[in-house]
Order: structure tokens, then sequence, then C-alpha cells
């Protein structure tokens, strides 16, 4: 009987399930959305997951666990950072990968990657919704717009209009401002996504950029997102078919290496900055919201 590892990323909106051969080939790899910081969305896409493969949970030799919830799993043998999850999930996807940019749900990270594969530098934002996708979410509703459609309407912007807020309450009278003053909806989507670009850049400029640069995260899925992104830090960016999993993906491999080290007991040793993005990410949460990054 073939055996398998899982890979959860239990986000701040959506819960991403990957489960993997020991070859390393994807075996099922699913996305649920079901509230915010719910453990709804983690098992509907583990249940979707285990369909897939035709196996159940208690077939998976191993389960490590990452993203907001991460320690909310009991059934996760371990749990690790978001940061080292995603840094090498993208090298999974993209082995030659030197700069991560992650916009998820309710934060975004930027992530340097060495030469080796490892995690060299780090940027994040997290308390402050600026820059991410529920500040993206927040205005959508705001103009009254479907979500999915934000992004190539925003293609469609002829004027350039400035914000100069990026709090998510804040930007959003402005917006409400902006379409009251008459202008074209299309424009002001155009303004939010260069918003949105502008702070990404602000991220990437703390790390530095080095090419070439991968784009995960539900984010990732916008064009327009990507088009003001690239434009702003002067790069064309690389999307995976799967730009969600990345995280999960990443949780995934560790626990492939964790089994085939082996002894149930035994864990893979986590590069040393696992401990700094640690501290990094409950200061992050725990700080006043300055609308400043908090970086590494």
């Amino acid at each position: 009987m073939t055996d398998y590892v899982l890979g959860i990323d239990f986000g701040s909106t959506t819960g991403k399930a990957v489960i993997l051969d020991l070859d390393d080939n994807i075996c099922a790899a699913k996305v649920a959305q079901k509230g915010a910081v719910s453990d709804e969305g983690v098992k509907q896409a583990l249940k979707e997951a285990l369909e897939e493969v035709g196996i159940g949970l208690e077939d998976i030799k191993r389960t490590v666990s990452t993203g907001y919830g991460r320690r909310m799993l009991d059934f996760s043998d371990r749990s690790i950072t978001e940061i080292t999850c995603h840094a090498r999930g993208a090298v999974g996807m993209v082995p030659e990968v030197r700069t991560v940019i992650d916009i998820g749900g309710q934060d975004s990270k930027v992530i340097s990657i060495d030469t080796n594969g490892l995690v060299a530098r780090f940027a994040m934002n997290d308390r402050c919704a600026g820059g991410t996708g529920k500040f993206i979410e927040t205005l959508a509703r705001a103009m009254n717009v479907e979500l999915d459609d934000m992004g190539e309407l925003a293609l469609q912007a002829e004027e350039q209009l400035n914000m100069t807020s990026m709090c998510a309450t804040f930007a959003e009278t402005e917006v409400i401002s902006l379409l009251a003053e008459g202008k074209p909806k299309i424009d002001v989507l155009g303004a939010v996504h260069r918003a949105l670009a502008k702070r990404t850049q602000g991220l990437v400029s703390r790390v530095g950029k080095i090419d070439p640069v991968v784009m995960t995260g539900g984010v990732a899925r916008n064009p327009a997102a990507v088009y003001h992104i690239e434009q702003a830090i002067g790069a064309k960016m690389i999307l995976p078919e799967m730009p969600q999993i990345a995280g999960a993906y990443g949780a995934a491999l560790f626990a492939l290496d964790d089994f085939r080290k082996e002894g149930p007991s035994h864990r893979f040793d986590l590069p040393a900055l696992e401990e700094e993005i640690l501290h990094a990410e409950q200061a992050a949460k725990n700080c006043a919201p300055a609308c400043k990054p908090q970086d590494q």
C-alpha cells in the first residue's frame, strides 16, 4: 500500500490541504473557504483531498500544519510557521526562486530565498489589513463589485487616481468619497490595486528584490494586482498554477522530510531562522495597528 503525508494550511480565510506520496508527487490539493479562522474550511479541504486519493486520515503517516490556526489541529504531528512553509512550498514549485511575494487574506509576506533554497530575510505586515486580500475584499464590498471580477475591471482604468490611505477602514471611506465625486468605478478600482502594489513594494524594498520573483497566495489570481505589483517592483513575476497551496505544499514537504528521517518521534531540523520568524509573527500580532510592516 502507498504511504502518504499531509500538509495543512489553516489560513485566516481559507483552509488548504495537500497530500503527497513518498515520491514527492502531489496526489491531491484542495482549497476551501468557510469563514474567518474557521476549522470548517480545513475540514472541507481535507475531506475533499482524502476522497480524491481514496484514503482516510488514518492512512496519513505524517501531518504538518501551518497558518493562523495551525495549533488548533489536534491531528497534526507538529506546526511550522507560515513564512518557513511558504518559502519551502515556493521553492518546491519553482526551484530557482529567490524572492517570494505572498499576499493572503489577512497578511502579506515577502521572503528572500538564498541559493540553498532557505529563508534568508523576510518582511511581513500582519495586524494591519492594508495590502492584503482583506483590503481588496473590503473595498470590493464597498463598491458593490464581485471579488472575482475586480481585477479584470481594474485593468480597464483610464485615469490614475491616487489613494492616500492604506488602512482598510479609512480606504473604504476614501473610495466612497471618490465615487461620490463621480469618479468612474473602474478608475477607483485601479487606484485600489495601485495602493496594494505600493504597499507590497515597501515590503520588497525591506528584503531586497532578487530575480526570479514568485507570487503566491490568493491575490496572485487577481490580474490587476499582479500587473501593478510587477510595475511597482520592476520585475515579471512567476505565477504557480495553484498559488494558494504554497503554504500547505511546504508543510507537506516538511512532513515528508520527517517521515523519511523516520521514527514517528523524529522531527526534521528546521532552519535556525524559524525561531526568529516565530517571534516576529507573535510581535506583529501583538503590536498596535500603526500601519507599519513588521520585518526581519
